[in-house]
C-alpha cells in the first residue's frame, strides 16, 4: 500500500512540475515596442518616439506613460500613479505633483484634456489611456533620416493650460500681421517720395 501511495506521489509531483514548466500566455516575453497614434515606446531602450524622431521625457513622465499603455482603456487611479512614481516614505505634494506629471505627458504627446486622443481625465478616478496601443517586435513608426532627437523642454516645466497653448498660437499670427502693415507703410512712403521727386524734376 506504501509502494502504491509512494508511486502515484511521485506521479503527481511529475505532473505538477510538467505543468508548472509549460509557458503561458503570461510567461510569454513581451514585444519590445508599443505603438499609437504616430508614437512608438521602445521598452527595451525606454525611449518615446515620434514619426522616428526621439522625444526626451523626464523618467516620472515616462513611467506615467507606462503606466497608461500597461492598461490602455482601463483606469489608472492617481493612487495607481503615487505608488508607481514616488516610493513609500517620500514626502511630496502627491496630487499637485501627479497633476503637473500627467500635464508634462500631454505637452509631449501633443495632447489636450478637453478633447483627449490620449490620456483621457477620469473625473474623481484617475487617467484613461483613450488611443490604440499594438505591440510588435518592429518598430513601425517611419524614421526620418536626420536621426535627431526631439528634446521636450519638461523637467522643470510648471502646469500648462489650454489657455496658454492657445495664447502662444495666436501670438504668431498677430505678429506677422504686424509686420506687415508696417512693410506696406514703408512701402507706401518710398512711393510718395519717388512721385514728388519725379513730379519736381518734371516741372
Amino acid at each position: 500500500m506504501s509502494t502504491e501511495m509512494t508511486g502515484m506521489q511521485s506521479l503527481v509531483a511529475k505532473r505538477f512540475a510538467e505543468a508548472k514548466s509549460e509557458p503561458t500566455e503570461k510567461s510569454q516575453p513581451r514585444k519590445r515596442y508599443l505603438n499609437f497614434g504616430n508614437f512608438t515606446v521602445d521598452l527595451k531602450r525606454e525611449e518615446l518616439f515620434k514619426d522616428g524622431t526621439r522625444v526626451k521625457l523626464p523618467g516620472k513622465v515616462y513611467q506615467t506613460l507606462l503606466a497608461l499603455l500597461d492598461r490602455p482603456g482601463e483606469v489608472v487611479s492617481r493612487g495607481d500613479l503615487r505608488v508607481r512614481l514616488w516610493p513609500e516614505g517620500t514626502h511630496v505634494n502627491y496630487d499637485a505633483n501627479v497633476n503637473t506629471t500627467v500635464n508634462k505627458l500631454r505637452l509631449a504627446l501633443g495632447d489636450s484634456p478637453e478633447k483627449p486622443m490620449y490620456v483621457e481625465t477620469i473625473p474623481r478616478q484617475g487617467y484613461s489611456f483613450v488611443g490604440q496601443v499594438l505591440a510588435a517586435e518592429a518598430n513601425l513608426a517611419t524614421r526620418n533620416g536626420n536621426g535627431h532627437s526631439v528634446e521636450v523642454a519638461l523637467t522643470n516645466a510648471p502646469d500648462v493650460t489650454e489657455t496658454q497653448i492657445a495664447d502662444s498660437q495666436t501670438s504668431k499670427p498677430s505678429t506677422w500681421f504686424f509686420a506687415g502693415v508696417v512693410s506696406l507703410v514703408l512701402a507706401g512712403m518710398l512711393f510718395g517720395a519717388a512721385m514728388i521727386l519725379y513730379l519736381h524734376r518734371a516741372a
